[in-house]
Order: C-alpha cells, then sequence, then structure tokens
C-alpha cells in the first residue's frame, strides 16, 4: 500500500469529513462525533486516493463486483470501479435500494449486478454493520454470494463481529479513532 496516499487521504477526511457534535448515527447510537466521507469523496483528490487504496483491498480478496445501500456506499463503489478500470480490473459495481421504486423497472439492486460474480459489500463508514447486512440481505434474495465487507471508515463498534458471524471477511482502510487523531 501506498504509505504516503494513504497519509493523503487520512488527513483529507480529518479536515473534511470529521465532524464534533452530538447526533444520532444509522445504527441507532448516539455519538459525539460523525465522519461524512462525502465531503471528502465528492472531491477529485479524495475520490482518487480512495479509489485507489481500496482497489488493493478489495483486488486481495478477489471480488468481482461491489456495492452497498444507498446512498453511503455510492461514491465509493464509484471511486473503487473507476481505479479498477484504470487498472484492468475485472470489477463491477452496483447498488441496493432501501425500498423499490413503483416506476422504472422496479428492482431493489441498480446496476451490473450479477448473481454468480464473488461480490461484497462496501459502505463509506461503518459503526455496527447493519447496513451493509441489510444489503447483502437483498443480496443473498437475489441470489448473490457475498463473500466479504468492506469501509473506507470503521468505527470499531461492533461491526467486525456481525461480519464475522455472517461469514463475511470484514476489510477497511481507517478507524474513526485514527480520523480523530489526524483532526486534533
Amino acid at each position: 500500500m501506498d504509505m504516503k496516499a494513504r497519509q493523503e487521504l487520512l488527513e483529507l477526511l480529518a479536515r473534511e469529513s470529521y465532524i464534533e457534535r452530538k447526533l444520532t448515527l444509522a445504527s441507532g447510537r448516539p455519538s459525539d462525533y460523525y465522519i461524512d466521507c462525502k465531503h471528502t469523496l465528492y472531491l477529485p483528490q479524495g475520490a482518487y486516493l480512495a479509489g485507489e487504496l481500496m482497489l488493493e483491498l478489495v483486488l486481495a480478496q478477489q471480488i468481482q463486483q461491489l456495492g452497498g445501500m444507498a446512498a453511503g456506499a455510492l461514491p465509493i463503489t464509484d471511486a473503487i470501479i473507476v481505479a479498477a478500470y484504470r487498472h484492468g480490473a475485472d470489477l463491477t459495481g452496483f447498488f441496493v435500494r432501501k425500498e423499490i421504486k413503483p416506476h422504472g423497472t422496479q428492482q431493489r439492486i441498480e446496476g451490473a449486478f450479477r448473481a454468480e460474480r464473488r461480490t461484497a459489500v462496501i459502505d463509506d463508514t461503518i459503526t455496527t454493520g447493519g447496513s451493509s447486512l441489510e444489503a447483502v440481505s437483498a443480496l443473498h434474495d437475489a441470489g448473490g454470494r457475498v463473500v466479504a465487507a468492506f469501509a473506507l471508515v470503521d468505527r470499531s463498534e461492533g461491526a467486525r463481529e456481525a461480519f464475522a458471524r455472517h461469514g463475511l471477511v470484514y476489510s477497511y482502510l481507517f478507524t474513526a479513532d485514527e480520523v480523530r487523531a489526524a483532526r486534533k
């Protein structure tokens, strides 16, 4: 892994995505800080660095497709599949809707999902893994074979254990503690 690029992305996350205030996370847990990775992932530099660094983790697990719940998984999935294209890797993306839309094709899983491909779920920041496991359930319902989970930032609040219970290999690029320390 390019440690200079990793440090550059960490500093960008600390500067652009770290927020200190009381709020409720998607997991329902209260927190006194939030890491909104979208602030970083929608910057060209952030998308580039996240895509390049996360691609390495994804390819190490021989993943052929990845995605997760809209909207958290969208920018990180896009960054990784663009990096895959730059490197000639066979990797496609998808996203899972919370609900099926009443119009259009009425699909819960959108994008280039193929049930037979080795699949992983991803999110930008993961606390307990609940959103990713919701995606896993939808993918299983569609015949998918999910083998791994990924996060840009892990809050270290139970996701590793939840994914292990579901037989998923779990990898992440940063811990929330690293982002918090870089902000100081």
